[in-house]
């Protein structure tokens, strides 16, 4: 979307409102009484075919009758009577629209496509399009407040935009009672044009804006917004709420906005890649907001506590242990100023006790002490309602403090606060307050994640050297035959030539041929029922592991065939796969990709087995892949150390298991219907990577 037609939709100076009523109650009505009330400086021309006036201002009686070049269109009529005025307006020279209009998308076929026709409009004019099913937008530092909602945001640092409505509502309405203030206010609706995806850079590039916070329950071009929000994350953060994360909510967003949701895995990975903070529910991610919009990055790792109350340290210390967060041990100079200012009943270590009858004076020596320790990067400090202590002078003390450290200073008011005191002089500080210190511990766990993912070097992708006209010929033939699934020596062929080494492997159509094929591979082999109809061996125990003898080949070929044949009579049987058995200091990996309908190519690895299958032990990762992301791919699941050598086991050659997830990780891209991929086991040895089966899945 072009930065014109933005400023325009942000910053209009000339705005309509088809559909405006002189009837409170009615949505037309309210767009217009909200303008008035934000402020807004510029014309503002109400349409509606009586004419006369609405709000004191005169009524256009048709879109036809209006200026061209109109900033901005706010659009609330019925639905199949949106799409006339709207065309008339756009061949005007129209810049951005809002359609607050319902019905569309979500309600149906004929909804779907007169959405289809609205976006195609949209596009043709160069229009920037809002909604339809939308509550509108809002920009304080503009003046301008385009939505039907009844309460009107506050001015602050945070943008938010939502694909629901009734949640922009009880947010407002939540944030009004909060002193929660927004810098633009968004209301997507049904994503027709403009998206999050869209929005990203110029709140990026907003100097209202702090902090970016949404809801959203599909993202369209997921490859997209990955890349603008990875450029954008650089800059400020980005903090989401997604829904549909689960069957029954993917299920409810899709009959909500016609929202497609995509996997679970690819929407985490995702976010991980591109440095977005995902908020796990709404409380946290009002909680993320306020934090991030107000305190300073922390630089390591390390909190310090400080209460009143021992229990709710301790509490806080439980806490930290269950995050990425360490609780700092205090430096002796520090411990030495704490006994020094504190009473001898005090614990002057972390997490401080200070006692119940602290006041203003206690909380700040000890808050000051522990903001000078170079081993704290982080204070949590807890005001326990302990009847004894001067909670409004303490809370102001610690306010003060606050604001001019470089170092977050994170406070937790514990209690109702019935008078609201504590928590209005926070507020009127700038700062954030929790009622709990087990929220405000996730908060700066995530700032620490956010600081550390800024600190990253922007990933180099280099593909891996391939012989990409040998790959293409396997696909092509396997599709001139009509065939899904990739197999077997056609599979080996295609790993090939991308560099993987395979382990060697015969086919044999009689027990004798098992046992030349298995003489000529060392004596030590597995056979695997060779069928293209029978793609995973273990759905029938078709495969039998560590044969040595030629009476054992010939034993285990009649049990293959003869099984294979009496449990799946439709398939065809060409013999057994005659293998050579991995090292006994290989571990057994797999390595995986499917496509997602919204990220696109989604890398999966972990160890095979229990790890994976039962554990659910594994990594994910979107294309492209750098070599470092592979190794951050291996490096984080729970069995690394297993990967690396233990028990005097030597270690997988972990520099080859890269060189595989690249290869992976560039087929994925160099062939789009190519539209899953399994290699597993793959036998990583302290001397390489060999693959011992693979499936390629290609799109009907």
């Amino acid at each position: 979307m072009e930065h014109s037609a933005l400023q325009a939709f942000f910053a209009p100076r000339a705005v309509a409102v088809i559909g405006a009523s002189a009837s409170p109650g009615k949505v037309g009505n309210a767009v217009v009484r909200n303008m008035l009330a934000a402020g807004f400086k510029g014309r503002l021309l109400p349409v509606n075919p009586k004419g006369g006036e609405i709000e004191g201002l005169p009524v256009t009686r048709t879109t036809a009758e209006l200026p061209g070049g109109i900033d901005l269109a706010v659009f609330a009529i019925p639905r199949d009577r949106v799409l006339p005025a709207f065309e008339t307006l756009a061949g005007r020279g129209l810049k951005s629209a809002i359609v607050i209009s319902a019905g569309f998308r979500e309600a149906g076929r004929d909804g779907f496509l007169l959405e289809r026709e609205l976006t195609a409009l949209a596009k043709r004019y160069g229009v920037a399009l809002l909604g339809p099913n939308c509550l509108g937008m809002m920009n304080a530092a503009a003046g301008v407040n385009a939505s039907f909602a009844a309460t009107a945001p506050l001015a602050g640092p945070v943008a938010f935009c939502s694909q629901s409505g009734a949640l922009c509502v009880a947010v407002l309405d939540w944030a009004s009672g909060e002193n929660f203030g927004f810098s633009k206010f968004i209301s997507l609706g049904n994503k027709a044009g403009l998206a999050e995806v869209d929005l990203l850079p110029h709140l990026g590039a907003d100097p209202e804006t702090r902090v970016i916070m949404g809801y959203l329950e599909n993202v369209e071009d997921g490859e997209r917004f990955v890349r603008v929000a990875r450029e954008v994350s650089r800059v400020k953060p980005i903090i989401l709420l997604k829904a549909g994360s689960s069957n029954a909510g993917a299920k409810a967003a899709s009959s909500h906005t016609g929202a497609i949701a995509g996997s679970e895995d690819a929407c985490g990975a995702a976010f991980r890649q591109c440095g977005v903070v995902r908020a796990r529910d709404l409380a946290s991610l009002f909680a993320l907001a306020g934090a991030f919009a107000s305190l300073p990055l922390p630089r390591g790792p390390n909190m310090a506590v400080i209460s009143n109350a021992g229990g709710p340290g301790i509490l806080a210390a439980d806490a930290c242990e269950r995050t990425r967060l360490h609780m700092a041990r205090l430096s002796p100079e520090t411990i030495q100023r704490l006994q020094a200012d504190l009473p001898p009943s005090a614990s002057v270590y972390n997490p401080v006790d200070i006692g119940g009858d602290a006041g203003a004076e206690r909380y700040r020596k000890s808050l000051e002490a522990v903001l000078d320790d170079p081993l704290v990067h982080a204070v949590l400090v807890i005001v326990a309602p302990t009847g004894a202590a001067e909670r409004e002078a303490a809370v102001a003390a610690i306010a003060a403090i606050a604001r001019r450290s470089d170092k977050p200073v994170l406070p937790c008011l514990m209690g109702s606060d019935h008078d609201g005191t504590g928590r209005g002089l926070l507020r009127a500080a700038g700062l954030p307050c929790l009622t709990f210190p087990e929220p405000g511990l996730r908060c700066i766990e995530a700032m620490y994640a956010y600081a550390q993912w800024r600190q990253k070097p922007v990933p180099v992708y280099e593909p891996p050297k391939r012989d990409l006209v040998a790959a293409r010929n396997v696909v092509e033939r396997a599709q001139t035959a009509g065939q899904l699934d990739v197999t077997g020596f056609a599979a080996r062929e295609f790993l090939r030539a991308y560099g993987l080494d395979t382990l060697d492997a015969r086919l044999a159509r009689t027990s004798d041929e098992a046992v030349v094929a298995a003489r000529e591979l060392g004596g030590r082999v597995a056979l695997k029922i060779a069928s293209p109809q029978i793609p995973h061996h273990s759905d029938m125990n078709g495969v039998v592991l560590n044969l040595c003898d030629d009476e054992a080949v010939r034993r285990a070929f009649g049990v293959l065939t003869n099984r294979a044949t009496r449990l799946r009579p439709e398939a065809a049987v060409a013999g057994c796969l005659v293998q050579a058995m991995a090292p006994d200091d290989a571990r057994e990996v797999t390595l995986a990709m499917r496509r997602d309908e919204q990220f696109g190519p989604l890398l999966q690895f972990g160890l095979s087995g229990v790890h994976t299958e039962v554990l659910g032990d594994v990594s994910h990762h979107l294309t492209p892949l750098s070599r470092d992301e592979a190794f951050g791919m291996m490096r984080s699941i729970r069995a690394y150390r297993l990967l690396k050598g233990l028990d005097g086991r030597p270690g997988a050659n972990l520099r080859a298991l890269e060189d595989a997830l690249l290869a992976l990780a560039a087929l994925a891209q160099d062939f789009p219907q190519i539209f899953e991929a399994e290699l597993g086991p793959v036998l990583a040895g302290p001397d390489g990577v060999r693959v011992a089966e693979a499936r390629l899945t290609l799109r009907t």
